[in-house]
């Protein structure tokens, strides 16, 4: 694991600079990625217009849809044999 230095600063390990090829002088860059930080040698970064961008998540969201849709339809709250204040009177007198 890499620290942040005083100066921001963070030293790339050796196994991760071997596996890319990383030298002294190298640029990379930062990349935000929602609540992620991606870190991509410079010149390496992928590109994506945004209408593929667009078509992707498309597909993606659609997946996820048919996934959800194979699920096994729970009961409804109503039908269970218990009710909530059943759980937290459980054990206890009265």
């Amino acid at each position: 694991m890499a620290k942040v230095t005083s100066k921001l600063q963070v030293t790339v390990p050796k196994a991760i600079a071997d596996r890319y090829g990383l030298k002294p002088g190298d640029e990379i860059e930062w990349i935000a990625a929602g609540e992620t930080i991606r870190v991509v040698p410079a010149g390496r970064a992928p590109t994506i217009d945004v209408k593929l961008r667009l078509k992707l998540f498309d597909a993606a969201t659609e997946r996820q849809r048919r996934r959800q849709a194979h699920r096994r339809v729970t009961r409804a709250l109503k039908d269970r044999a218990w009710r909530r204040e059943d759980v937290y009177r459980r054990g206890r007198a009265g």
